[in-house]
């Protein structure tokens, strides 16, 4: 088997370090022991975005804010989705991960980057969540391996009951928050509920609909 090539390093603002690996055609971006995302293993970040397509049933000229460029996966699924009349805002913390994107892994990312529909900031998706008043129909997360600062301690502002009031406040009314993680966690439930969302929780599997581990995603409807 082949070995894996370390391609490229770049700190975590306040955080630790992401490490981009190469083996073959395969590429992993790892926190530490944590493998973060796999280039093979991107239907449950798919999912994330097609999900919450779902839950808007056909919104005309949807503004959609993603939190985490990672591999794009969520992004090119968002863009076929979302349809033509989309505004899609992707937030990445790490400058240097949208610099992979156009660079060692350019191929996987094929021409998402330069779509018109796509804007791409080098922000804290924390801060355009704060500073949005009913801006968003759909905000999809996937910045840490659940709704606990993984990545950078502070990320844990996302998640607590100050965040999803946040969140609540950024969208329009029945805009949706989707949240992807590596497994369930009943206490990230009952704070959504107590946020005034209406909760569905699906499992996902990380290859297409049968295969690869399960994962979970979160989608809580503003009502």
């Amino acid at each position: 088997m082949l070995p894996w090539t370390r391609l490229a390093t770049a700190p975590i603002p306040g955080g630790d370090e992401l490490r981009l690996m190469q083996r073959g055609a395969e590429f992993s971006i790892r926190l530490g022991a944590n493998e973060l995302m796999n280039s093979r293993l991107g239907g449950s970040e798919e999912a994330l975005a097609t999900l919450a397509c779902k839950k808007l049933d056909g919104r005309r000229q949807p503004r959609v804010l993603i939190g985490g460029l990672g591999m794009g996966f969520t992004l090119r699924a968002a863009l076929a989705v979302f349809g033509n009349d989309a505004a899609i805002e992707v937030a990445e913390l790490v400058p240097e991960v949208i610099d992979w994107g156009r660079g060692p892994m350019a191929e996987l990312f094929g021409d998402c980057l330069d779509d018109p529909r796509v804007s791409i900031v080098a922000r804290d998706v924390g801060e355009l969540i704060h500073a949005a008043a009913n801006g968003y129909d759909a905000i999809l997360l996937d910045v840490d391996n659940g709704p606990q600062g993984l990545s950078r301690k502070s990320n844990d502002r996302l998640y607590d009951a100050a965040g999803l009031a946040a969140a609540h406040a950024a969208l329009r009314d029945g805009g949706v928050l989707a949240l992807w993680s590596s497994g369930p966690d009943d206490d990230f439930t009952r704070r959504l509920r107590r946020t005034n969302f209406a909760v569905n929780e699906v499992p996902v599997r990380a290859v297409g609909k049968r295969n690869g581990s399960r994962h979970w995603i979160w989608l809580a409807v503003r009502s």
